[in-house]
């Protein structure tokens, strides 16, 4: 969410910003802003002005009645300026009442404006136009079949989606015996390693309110993920993200106390709405899963610095469990409107012979602070806001099929990364209960 008077200054820089994004139907909404904005600004001077004259009025009709205890012909005086007061008082309560509907509005509007995205964003319309940057690790492809990813879980008897879509539908799963336990195993290194690296662990609320929700993502992507709880202002969270940056909505941070560094575990819950809907087969994308995040409050200045560690350490993670990947950056029509800037890091899927993504890195700039009134202090004590970012630690079972076909041997068994040894009992190698 920009900020009205940057809209009012620079036009042109956000209509611009909006054909980067191929989001055209959005350039009439920069005039019409900018319109209704003035309309606004006129309609606070005039109920200001009346507010004044209000005050000064009721002082004069209490001299005039004053006086006209004295002087009669002094009473016609205070009842017309005692009309006047009434007349201005009705007029002040349409000038309020106009000004709730176009701060309304206003807001309305700016909610569907883009956020300006850095200059590094590669341009183009959707995720095919998305560029990669760098590769890590090498990407074989063995000499022997990898099986479908729930048909190597199912040789462990690892998984039941059958039972699953009789409990709860499509999209939905039972992890079960050593793939459950890899499951948590993977959460718990996922905690672990970000601990290690200064974060602090935070398990959050798994519902939020609306206006939090509204603080944190597009209108959008709301409609798209959100499930809401029937009958009350809670939403289930889509990614532990909305709550961890929803904890400071209303906050002045200490600016000795940015930035502030959190990892959190969660649930998350998504419709998952739109072109890629739901596999019938397998737990690529699902409604319910679980996922290891890390976030950043920071200080504007620092923010790219931070966006840099954060995916940095994605790419960490998974070298160390033996999963090559690569960075992918994300083009400007593949960024939804609140981010500045973003990347995914994707592993290689030997059995598909290219790589998918598993964790989406994020420098939202000043949107979810604008929103959410996320500020500190700087060193002149003026009240800045604060810039917030955000990526994916570990999320399986998505991640789990990445772990799997590359960890995957040709007996069927599957090979434990040494990092893992202590989560899994010391357990180095899977065998499967059946072939």
């Amino acid at each position: 969410m920009l900020d009205i008077k940057f809209i009012r200054e620079n036009p042109d820089i956000v209509k611009e910003n909006i054909k980067k994004k191929f989001q055209d139907e959005k350039l009439p909404l920069v005039d019409e802003v900018i319109e209704l904005d003035s309309q606004r600004r006129a309609n606070i001077q005039e109920a200001d002005q009346l507010r004044s004259d209000r005050n000064r009025l009721s002082k004069q009709v209490g001299m005039l009645m004053g006086q006209a205890k004295k002087d009669p012909s002094k009473l016609a005086e205070a009842e017309a300026v005692k009309k006047q007061v009434t007349d201005e008082a009705e007029r002040l309560a349409a000038l309020e009442k106009l000004e709730a509907e176009l701060d309304e509005k206003v807001h309305h509007i700016m909610l569907q404006i883009p956020q300006i995205i850095d200059p590094s964003v590669p341009i183009g319309p959707d995720d095919s136009a998305n560029v990669e940057v760098q590769r890590f690790g090498e990407a074989k492809v063995p000499d022997f079949p990898i099986p479908y990813h729930t048909d190597i879980m199912e040789s462990f008897d690892g998984i039941d989606m059958d039972a699953a879509g009789r409990v709860s539908g499509s999209g939905f799963y039972y992890l079960l015996g050593d793939i459950a336990r890899l499951h948590e195993a993977v959460l718990a290194y996922g905690r672990d390693f970000m601990i290690s690296k200064g974060f602090t662990y935070c398990i959050p609320p798994f519902m939020i309110h609306g206006n939090v929700v509204e603080g944190v993502m597009s209108q959008t992507d709301m409609d798209a993920m959100m499930y809401k709880i029937e009958g009350e202002d809670l939403y289930l969270i889509g990614t532990s993200e909305h709550s961890m940056i929803g904890r400071f909505i209303d906050q002045i941070i200490p600016s000795d106390k940015l930035p502030q560094t959190l990892t959190s575990y969660s649930p998350c819950f998504r419709k998952e709405k739109g072109s890629h809907g739901i596999e019938e087969r397998g737990v690529y994308r699902i409604h319910q899963f679980e996922k290891q995040e890390m976030i950043v409050v920071c200080k504007p200045e620092d923010s790219k610095a931070w966006y840099d560690k954060l995916w940095n350490f994605s790419v960490e993670l998974f070298r160390s469990m033996d999963i090559p990947v690569r960075q992918l950056e994300c083009c400007s029509g593949d960024l939804a409107d609140l981010k500045v800037k973003s990347c995914d890091i994707e592993a290689w899927s030997p059995r598909q012979q290219k790589y998918f993504e598993v964790c989406s890195c994020s420098n939202l700039g000043d949107a979810q602070a604008r929103r959410l009134r996320i500020r500190y202090k700087d060193e002149n004590g003026k009240m800045q806001l604060c810039h917030t970012l955000n990526n994916t630690c570990v999320a399986p079972p998505r991640m789990l099929i990445a772990f799997l076909e590359n960890n995957l041997q040709a007996d069927g068994t599957v090979k434990i990364p040494e990092v893992l040894w202590p989560y899994m009992g010391g357990t180095k190698v899977l065998v499967p209960t059946k072939k």
